[in-house]
């Protein structure tokens, strides 16, 4: 059987698996082991021992549960609250100010979270009640909540581009560094988008002196919140410092900064044994189902790899006689479509060692590769009808809201997201410039 048909019969296999509701990590690795055992004999089922030695014993992937543990830790002890409260006292009396602090401090908590449906989640838990409270209309709520816990991705430490790095075997700092100048600029898009948006419609978003439901803090009450605010923000920043500056690597990072969120909560008399008890419960069911779906989805790679997909895609490439940047759209659009279906972890594994490699050779560096898959990733899985986010949005938002009302909410931002990703296609030097300066 040709390499063709062995990549159609695994895509409808997916399908039909996906369609059936299968776990995802099962179904990815027990097809492309049934395929292959079909095709090859028994001695394919050798690509399972050496997937997990080289998945589960990876120093750099042990970094997954700390940062989703760190993560854990400072939204359910309430320094998420404490970043979202200080910001908003910091931003101050600004239309749409509100909304403005929900896109930093849920990009900041999404940061922390690592993966998009934790992100969307844990964001959405925090802020959603004070924007309605605060008489937001609710697509302009919806929206800047998916935009700003989605952002969490590109933002580090994010897990998907640690999963890159270490899939495509190049650096997580320069990966980090590279990622920061196009979530700096998504930010600053999503904030313009927002304050012009509610100028041009004040209803969208009242005045905060127009909700006299709203409490007014003390000067003591002001200091706390400011106080806990810095100091969860200061840990991002202690963290994603110790990797750039080379004194920890990833792996080492993630366990001060569990370390770190441990100390916050204990220093502002939020660590309690059941909240502590809760955490270590959901971080151990979210690690779970993220290493079975590693394994599963590099079951797949590798297999996907062995039996020639990569020789197959580069003649095709090679065959079509485009430019190279046609390519890399080519490249962009099938990750568009895979977002529809699946998640990010499993995108990064599945395309990551075939198309990387590719860019490489058609002269493209592959840290601004890696950052425009993050970026696509973004995008795909908010884009309607069937982006992958979408349905965790819509289980944080009321019960009265439908899928049509949360699709027109996410659209305007996803718009600056693509916007954010053509620029950085077209002007290569706002990925490279920083890595380049500091790492060389």
């Amino acid at each position: 059987m040709g390499v063709e048909l062995l990549t159609v019969v695994l895509l409808v296999c997916i399908l039909i698996f996906f369609a059936l509701g299968a776990p995802v990590g099962l179904a990815l690795g027990g097809i492309a082991m049934m395929v292959g055992y079909f095709t090859w004999g028994e001695g394919i089922f050798n690509v399972i021992p050496t997937t997990v030695e080289s998945t589960y014993f990876s120093f750099i992937l042990l970094a997954i549960p700390l940062y989703i543990y760190m993560g854990q830790l400072l939204t359910h002890s309430g320094i998420g609250n404490a970043m979202f409260s200080a910001s908003q006292m910091l931003i101050g009396k600004l239309r749409g100010s509100l909304a403005i602090s929900v896109v930093f401090i849920c990009s900041m908590i999404g940061a922390m979270v690592g993966i998009i449906g934790a992100g969307i989640m844990s964001s959405g838990s925090i802020a959603l009640k004070p924007m309605l409270d605060a008489g937001y209309d609710r697509k302009m709520a919806l929206g800047t909540i998916m935009a700003g816990g989605a952002l969490g991705i590109l933002i580090p430490p994010s897990i998907p581009m640690i999963m890159f790095a270490a899939s495509t075997q190049n650096s997580v700092g320069r990966m980090f560094l590279g990622a920061m100048m196009p979530a700096l600029l998504t930010i600053i898009l999503l904030i313009t988008y927002i304050i012009i948006s509610t100028k041009l419609k004040p209803e969208k978003a009242p005045l905060l002196s127009e909700n006299l439901d709203l409490p007014v803090l003390t000067p003591k009450e002001k200091f706390r919140v400011a106080r806990d605010g810095f100091f969860a923000i200061g840990l991002i920043f202690v963290v994603l410092g110790s990797i750039i500056s080379g004194i920890a690597t990833p792996t080492e990072s993630g366990a001060l900064g569990v370390a770190g969120a441990i100390l916050l909560a204990i220093f502002f008399k939020r660590f309690k044994l059941d909240m502590f008890r809760m955490v270590g419960f959901q971080t151990a069911a979210l690690v779970s189902v993220a290493m079975w779906i590693i394994l599963g989805a590099s079951v797949f790679s590798n297999f996907h790899l062995l039996m020639g997909i990569q020789g197959m895609i580069a003649d095709f490439t090679h065959g079509l006689d485009l430019p190279p940047i046609m390519i890399i759209l080519m490249f962009q659009l099938i990750m568009l479509l895979l977002g529809f279906i699946i998640d990010e972890f499993i995108i990064v594994l599945m395309c990551a060692p075939l198309f990387t490699p590719i860019a490489v050779a058609l002269g493209y560096d592959p840290i601004w590769f890696g950052v425009l898959m993050i970026i696509n990733i973004l995008i795909a899985v908010q884009t309607p009808p069937y982006g992958f986010a979408l349905f965790y949005l819509k289980g944080i938002a009321p019960a009265d809201v439908g899928m049509g009302e949360i699709y027109k909410s996410v659209t305007p931002f996803i718009l600056v997201n693509l916007i954010v990703l053509i620029t950085c296609m077209i002007f290569p030097d706002i990925v490279l410039w920083l890595p380049n300066l500091v790492m060389g």
